[in-house]
């Protein structure tokens, strides 16, 4: 049963892709060996690993910490400013002013932990690569392995980025790859 799958990620980029591939097949009926284009999904890769169940709990974890942390510190500026609201009449100006100030380093202790923990360089960001690479990294190495023994020229990842038209299912290696990994999976849910 053929695939179909479309992914867009911006109509540059699928254009860029579709000239690749364009090419590469085009380089390949002007008379020179053909070239083998397989892919993997690696998501589906991924689900079959333990050890990546493992990782997505522990950041899980993290994450869930973390956001009750700010949660927290937020529940504390809510908290200043009901007080600063009820009782700002009876304040004096200067009293009035020291608590605005307050509670705006209240707000900004809030903004600063969650750039802190989920910003683009952020605790979490900077975890994800920690525990994740070395699984990238097997999962990258037993698809090489996976593919230099087939004989592929090229190797697509399908939930990537990459726009796919059409994809026979014959050529996803996600089993493969698995097997090289030392995962056993059974035939009917392959690259699903």
């Amino acid at each position: 049963m053929n695939s179909w799958v479309f992914r867009c990620v911006s109509w540059r980029h699928a254009a860029l892709v579709a000239v690749v591939i364009g090419g590469l097949l085009a380089t390949a009926s002007e008379g020179r060996a053909q070239q083998r284009i397989g892919y993997v999904d690696t998501e589906y890769i991924l689900n079959q690993l333990p050890e990546y169940t493992s990782v997505q709990q522990k950041l899980d974890q993290l994450e869930q910490r973390w956001r009750e942390e700010i949660q927290s510190q937020q529940e504390r500026v809510e908290t200043l400013e009901e007080e600063f609201e009820a009782r700002e009449v009876l304040y004096t100006d200067q009293e009035r002013q020291r608590k605005r100030e307050a509670i705006q380093q209240a707000r900004k202790k809030v903004e600063q932990l969650r750039h802190q923990y989920f910003g683009p360089d952020g605790r979490l960001y900077t975890r994800q690569q920690e525990l994740m690479r070395p699984i990238q990294e097997r999962v990258l190495s037993a698809a090489e392995s996976v593919a230099t023994e087939a004989g592929y020229d090229y190797v697509l990842d399908r939930k990537g980025d990459t726009l796919f038209l059409f994809a026979r299912d014959e050529h996803d290696l996600s089993d493969q790859v698995l097997r090289e990994l030392g995962i056993n999976v059974d035939q009917s849910g392959a690259g699903e």
